[in-house]
């Protein structure tokens, strides 16, 4: 009997723990859009390689500076001859020679090359900077697109609560029609409406729990977050500030990077005219050279030989040739990027009035829905009043349950779409938060 109740006490604890082991394995992962911004700048390859590029264009940079340095250079060589090179001259007491060396060093400077230098500096620069402006795209690229995906996932868990509160409605109404039933109060075909509006609310059930696993999918791959099926987003949709009073509107073109980087474009454009027009220009050099040669067996060697020099170079063909139709065609690109500049301009400021438009008319667009809401649950309170009293029939009760269901449910979408609109305002001014680039480079 003791033995009996030692083996009931161990297989007790052994479901105890089995049962605390399910529970903490049953609790949800909670995602928050922070989390989930955060995990997607540090997961994007765009991102990465944006830092990279940066990185690139720093170097090209360094490059480009190092032309302000001379340029120095060193020469060695040596011949050996299985014959004589000379044979020797006795009256002269050259002796035989079979081998020869050669050692030179060489710096020289450019003193003037019509700017190329400075201007290639310039355009080393203006590139990381245009480098870093795409480096902000990606950032605020990954930003939208994380919003959008996390607050699709908030959308249909509040799609499912209003389903789930339709369900509870029906089954409590078909649980009293069942009761009528019962008591020969009502038709069979009463009970089968209630079943068949049932069904369909467990059919978009359904529908709706594997969206939610295919958004939460879609989430996770982005942002690289685990996928667990159970994982929710923290945040609901809930009253929204009027974009009057939260927002001080201003189209701001020169905040938007799109206009920055073709103002980038433009500055690097005509460095590269001017890069055009200095291989018209004549080009000064000067520099030093250092030469000893000999040979090895004879001790026929000469001392030192150090020398100056300086060098010009006119390129008088160029005047009519290829560089002088380049530099025509660096003068068409230039005007090309002036004229994109101000058709850009246009484009954003209609982008941007549009997204301050877009984002009024889903507010609203909430106080509509809202509105429709309360006037579809008092219909909803007045035909259940009228049904239990015997003055409406079943089929205007479910109609008007059906009505309020929509009603929530076009809520729900309008809070979505609120969302929605006011992080593309937010991207379109350049408004988004973002870590700093040297913070998103580090994850690398």
């Amino acid at each position: 009997m003791k033995t009996n109740f030692s083996i009931h006490k161990k297989q007790l604890l052994f479901f105890l723990i089995l049962a605390v082991t399910y529970t903490s394995n049953a609790q949800e992962t909670k995602i928050t859009l922070k989390e989930a911004k955060n995990a997607a700048l540090k997961y994007s390859h765009d991102i990465k390689n944006g830092n990279l590029r940066i990185e690139e264009a720093n170097v090209q940079r360094q490059e480009a500076i190092a032309h302000y340095f001379p340029n120095i250079e060193a020469l060695g060589g040596a011949i050996y001859a299985f014959d004589n090179i000379i044979d020797p001259i006795a009256m002269l007491g050259i002796p035989e020679i079979d081998n020869v060396y050669l050692a030179s060093a060489t710096a020289s400077e450019v003193v003037f090359a019509g700017g190329s230098v400075r201007n290639s500096n310039k355009l080393a620069e203006i590139q990381v900077e245009a480098n870093k402006i795409r480096a902000e795209q990606s950032i605020d690229s990954v930003i939208l697109t994380t919003e959008n995906k996390y607050w699709q996932l908030v959308q249909l868990q509040e799609q499912q609560k209003v389903v789930k509160a339709s369900k509870a409605y029906l089954n409590e109404l078909l649980k009293q029609q069942q009761d009528l039933l019962d008591a020969g109060l009502i038709a069979k075909n009463q009970l089968l409406q209630v079943k068949v509006n049932r069904s369909k609310v467990l059919l978009n059930e359904s529908k709706l729990s594997n969206l939610r696993k295919l958004a939460l999918l879609d989430l996770a791959l982005y942002t690289g977050l685990n996928y667990d099926t159970s994982a929710v987003a923290v945040d609901t949709l809930h009253e929204v500030i009027p974009p009057e009073l939260k927002y001080e509107h201003t189209t701001n073109v020169s905040a938007n990077s799109n206009y920055r980087l073709l103002g980038e474009q433009i500055q690097a454009s005509k460095l590269q005219t001017k890069l055009a027009k200095a291989e018209m220009l004549p080009q000064v050099s000067v520099g030093v050279n250092a030469v000893k040669y000999g040979t090895f067996s004879t001790g026929l060697d000469s001392d030192i030989q150090p020398m100056a020099f300086g060098l010009v170079r006119i390129p008088i063909s160029a005047w009519w040739g290829a560089e002088k139709q380049k530099v025509k065609q660096q003068e068409i690109k230039e005007e090309i990027a002036v004229n994109q500049l101000k058709k850009a301009q246009d484009q954003i400021t209609i982008g941007i009035m549009q997204s301050w438009y877009d984002l009024q008319n889903a507010y609203k667009q909430i106080e509509f829905t809202e509105e429709n809401l309360t006037y579809a649950e008092e219909n909803l309170e007045v035909h259940r009043d009228n049904y239990n009293s015997g003055l409406n029939n079943l089929s205007d009760l479910l109609d008007a349950q059906r009505l309020q269901q929509e009603a929530k449910t076009e809520l729900v979408n309008a809070f979505a779409n609120y969302q929605s609109k006011e992080i593309v305002y937010l991207y379109r001014n350049n408004k988004l938060e973002a870590p700093e680039l040297e913070d998103i480079s580090s994850s690398k």
